[in-house]
């Protein structure tokens, strides 16, 4: 089993779970720990030389680079709706994360099969 990649995974679906959460009930505690959670994945992919790394590394920096802002912006005291706005941004490149994942996970399934 590849601990590294159980690891990243795990913080990613939580990354999302969590942003989900903050669009769903609009709790700041939910946005922070979707911010945090999805800095973690971001570190975490930064040494992987998988198939997708590159791919992979995008879409975390895509979600930190709505998340972060969505958190500045909700300490500020913006319109929610631009809050809101840039956590679905983040939403969605998590979501991209997990395809990514998956399409990742079922090509190197491929090659094991192969060899």
């Amino acid at each position: 089993m590849d601990w590294s990649k159980v690891w990243t995974s795990f913080f990613v679906m939580m990354s999302l779970t969590t942003t989900v959460g903050f669009i769903y009930d609009g709790d700041p505690y939910a946005l922070i720990a979707s911010v945090t959670f999805n800095l973690i994945a971001t570190l975490l992919k930064l040494g992987s030389k998988k198939t997708l790394s590159a791919e992979l590394l995008a879409t975390s920096l895509a979600a930190d680079l709505h998340l972060i802002p969505a958190l500045i912006f909700y300490e500020m005291g913006a319109r929610t709706s631009l809050v809101e706005a840039m956590a679905w941004g983040g939403l969605v490149a998590n979501i991209f994360s997990v395809i990514l994942i998956i399409v990742e996970t079922v090509l190197e399934a491929k090659d094991e099969t192969w060899i």
